[in-house]
């Protein structure tokens, strides 16, 4: 059985859309699914509990990494995936997935990222033209809104501790020969619809990332990768049409580290604008 760990903090608006797409063609014992509505003040746990093959733990206290722990408590199978609730995953790719680790026998495996354009305005489109081209996104594991461990991976991680971005510290975990994007697995992601918003979502995890770099980290994390001017002055020189968009990169993500700075790490930062429909 594969066990699916879901933290939901006021998740009511899409999670829905998640659960039908990963229980759609799952069979009756295929799936654990555990939903973890933390701090909520919507009906996340009523949807959740909608959804007959999905068991519902609920704890007043707003924190994805206890959410996450409280799942990994409630789970009982393996190979064990984490996915965000505002993402869209579906049978095939949590099979795709497992078969990934199976089959390669590696730790972990993350799944290729769709990112929906509509609706979202220009400066936003720009900037992920450019993130999506470094190598580390294109590489690591972070970023994807789901990750899948193997038993052995998931001794890997110990205590969830007390992190913001903890799917980058999941996957700072693993080295290149234990991880893998399994390729026939595509995991929706929606991107923030305004420059705002995905200025919020930025420091938010810039803030993860000093936490990770400044602070005391996980026993076998490794710092989380830095994309340097030289990476993008590359990109701009292969190919001279990202010379403005590499431009915007470059200013959000000076502007996103300034206010991360000043910023609340115990305020929760969220893009609320993908969420909307």
């Amino acid at each position: 059985m594969t066990s699916i760990v879901i933290p939901a903090h006021n998740e009511e608006r899409v999670l829905g859309r998640l659960l039908s797409a990963l229980l759609a063609d799952a069979a009756p014992t295929e799936l654990d699914v555990v939903v973890v509505a933390n701090g909520c003040t919507d009906t996340t746990a009523e949807v959740a509990a909608g959804f007959g093959q999905v068991r519902v733990v609920e704890t007043p206290v707003p924190s994805k990494s206890g959410a996450l722990g409280l799942g990994d408590a409630a789970a009982r199978g393996y190979p064990r995936l984490y996915v965000d609730a505002d993402v869209v995953l579906r049978t095939a790719d949590v099979r795709a997935l497992c078969r990934a680790l199976s089959t390669l026998g590696v730790l972990a495996a993350g799944p290729v990222r769709r990112l929906p354009m509509d609706g979202v305005r220009w400066p936003v489109r720009w900037y992920y033209d450019v993130w999506q081209r470094l190598p580390a996104v294109r590489d690591e594991l972070f970023g994807r809104g789901a990750i899948a461990l193997s038993e052995d991976g998931h001794a890997r991680l110990g205590d969830w501790g007390d992190v913001m971005s903890d799917d980058l510290a999941v996957a700072m975990s693993f080295g290149p020969d234990q991880r893998v994007i399994a390729q026939d697995a595509i995991v929706e992601i929606r991107p923030p619809r305004t420059y705002a918003d995905l200025l919020r979502r930025r420091v938010r995890a810039m803030t993860g990332n000093s936490q990770l770099v400044t602070g005391p980290r996980p026993a076998g994390v490794r710092p989380p990768p830095r994309t340097g001017g030289r990476e993008l002055f590359r990109l701009a020189a292969a190919d001279p049409r990202l010379a403005p968009k590499v431009a915007l990169f470059l200013a959000t993500a000076v502007v996103a580290r300034l206010r991360a700075r000043r910023a609340n790490p115990d305020t929760w930062l969220r893009d609320e604008s993908s969420r909307t429909p």
